[in-house]
């Protein structure tokens, strides 16, 4: 275990603290711990210390819910659906605001029956997996383009199916098939999963990448994952106004072998109520695998999905929920709601963060997007001349700052970590700005 109480530095946290807490969770190194454990340690820190945490290691919203949404809840609640099942496959006027918001807000045309609710996207991409890597006799695993999510990776441990990634910041524009093509040769995959805007390098994948993901998941006869959790968070465009350019990009513009996962945790801040929404191609919801009727008693994959994976799962989501996701959604398709300006402030943080960052000797890890400036948004990843990226998170842990190490994303930049910009109040500003000081006084 990494013992801090000896290192030869003065720092606002007592390092014995943090060396007691380490030993008590049971942690090696900072650096390798997954965002839930860091989470309980900074807690467990601050408890005992007293001192109030940067806290940047969890993506979770820091603004207000919508009231929109809120208040569609508590009238579905005190009109009695608590004492009620939900429908499996969804609500029915949620399932038709989400295929309404899919052609407004990214002119992709998709029946309601194809768009179900999950217990959040988490959910979403766990039941996917379940069928879209079992749809195939003699492949089970999921291609990553990373850096992304940790967790879904443990999903597919705790299913034992197959995985493998590769950090696409050097594949990027047509380099991106080549890269693909040498993945997929292989025959083991059955389906490719990334994330846009990308968790956690904030990279947005063009046009043409787009395309080259389309075409190989045809050639290949792959199941496109996007993970949306970021909706529309490219700030250098606006994509809020519905039914109108630009929109959302998606790989469904070149596919039909495509699922969407559109979290409602970071672009509507409804992040407690874990409900998001799966979004199947009406193509592949309609689409028939001999392979998927040994485990699911169908060949059809939206059938299997629904009464072999979602219903096993967790039979339904909450009905409460449902209602107000299905208000937020009316609510933006029908231009009142405005659910991007909303989050916008992320962006304008982003930014003032990183400058204090790179005015204390930090660097930016991924600072380029293909031959663009890298967008302002709900994440950012930095870095510190001549650490590795779990020397350096241990000793920021020690100046009460938290994040967590690009490594363990599937990033090939070991020496870097993930900044979520979403906890840190304007109030912070000038904290951050000490403590970024203090260690670059210590380590410069």
């Amino acid at each position: 275990m990494n013992s801090y109480s000896n290192m030869n530095f003065e720092s606002p946290v007592d390092t014995r603290i943090v060396d007691e807490k380490m030993k008590s969770l049971g942690l090696m190194s900072v650096g390798y711990a997954s965002i839930r454990e860091l989470v309980r340690l900074v807690n467990e820190i601050e408890q005992s210390t007293g001192v109030t945490y940067i806290r940047m290691e969890m993506g979770v919203p820091g603004l207000q819910p919508p009231e929109v949404g809120v208040k569609a809840e508590i009238a579905a609640l005190e009109a009695g659906v608590a004492a009620r099942y939900p429908m499996l496959d969804g609500l029915p006027e949620l399932k038709q605001e989400i295929s309404r918001f899919c052609k407004l807000f990214m002119n992709v045309d998709v029946n309601s029956g194809s768009c179900l609710p999950t217990v959040g996207s988490m959910q979403g991409a766990m039941a996917t997996f379940m069928v879209a890597n079992r749809a195939h006799e003699g492949r089970s695993g999921t291609l990553f383009i990373d850096p992304g999510f940790p967790v879904q990776k443990k999903q597919l441990q705790a299913l034992g199916q197959h995985y493998a990634s590769f950090d696409v910041y050097n594949y990027r524009g047509v380099r991106l098939r080549d890269a693909l093509e040498e993945q997929l040769q292989s025959g083991k995959f059955s389906s490719i999963l990334y994330s846009n805007p990308n968790n956690p390098s904030w990279i947005c994948f063009t046009e043409l990448e787009l395309q080259i993901i389309g075409e190989l998941a045809d050639k290949y006869d792959l199941i496109v994952i996007e993970d949306l959790a970021y909706f529309g968070m490219d700030f250098r465009h606006n994509y809020g106004v519905p039914g109108q350019t630009p929109y959302q990009p998606t790989v469904a513009r070149y596919t039909d072998n495509y699922v969407f996962l559109i979290s409602s945790s970071k672009a509507f801040s409804y992040a407690g109520q874990r409900i998001g929404s799966l979004v199947i191609s009406d193509r592949l919801f309609e689409r028939e695998f001999a392979d998927l009727e040994p485990w699911y008693n169908t060949r059809q994959y939206g059938y299997a999905s629904i009464f072999g994976a979602l219903y096993t799962l967790s039979s339904g989501v909450s009905h409460s929920a449902q209602y107000g996701l299905a208000a937020m959604f009316r609510a933006a398709n029908e231009g009142t709601f405005d659910f991007l300006n909303e989050v916008a402030v992320y962006g304008t943080r982003a930014k003032l963060m990183k400058r204090l960052f790179i005015n204390n000797g930090f660097t930016i890890v991924y600072d380029r997007d293909d031959e663009a400036p890298l967008a302002d948004g709900f994440y950012f990843t930095f870095a510190y001349p001549g650490m590795s990226g779990e020397e350096l998170l241990g000793k920021l842990i020690c100046f009460g700052i938290s994040a967590i190490a690009l490594e363990t994303t599937g990033s090939e930049r070991t020496e870097g970590l993930r900044a979520c910009v979403s906890q840190v109040s304007d109030a912070q500003l000038s904290v951050l700005e000490k403590r970024l000081q203090q260690f670059h006084n210590c380590f410069g």
